[in-house]
């Protein structure tokens, strides 16, 4: 009788621990790791290869998905971080994020125009360039 509830209770304690390490787990699928200079340099590294990727490549639609989820990602870690939220690079980003979210979820799977890329690809220079400066 006192096997049964000393079971249950390690029973609980294994699935909490097993609930707790995925949950862990789970921010860092994305190539972000909580370091601010290099997520942002990641994620414009990221996006500028899925810019210059032809429109007929076919993992296209995959790598927009994967671009969109690392998007949202990256806004969501640092938008509310007071440290993050008020620096040149920042905004920069945040501009070119949505820029770029604006467009997929209006158009779609239609490909960029060249002006939205050479836009963005400005956008991120002035990013590097202010990471860079520290700003």
């Amino acid at each position: 009788m006192v096997i049964k509830p000393l079971v249950s209770r390690v029973l609980a304690l294994v699935l909490v621990c097993a609930i707790g390490l995925m949950g862990c787990s789970a921010g860092t699928t994305n190539g972000l790791t909580g370091n601010y200079r290099q997520d942002t340099l990641t994620v414009v590294e990221n996006l500028t290869t899925i810019l210059d990727m032809p429109s007929d490549a076919p993992d296209v639609t995959e790598q927009r998905q994967v671009a969109r989820d690392q998007m949202n990602d990256y806004a969501s870690r640092y938008r509310r971080d007071g440290r993050v939220s008020g620096l040149r690079s920042f905004t920069t980003m945040q501009t070119a994020l949505n820029s770029l979210a604006g467009f997929y979820s209006t158009y779609g799977s239609r490909p960029l125009s060249d002006k939205l890329k050479t836009r963005l690809k400005q956008e991120f220079k002035q990013v590097e360039i202010a990471l860079k400066r520290g700003l």
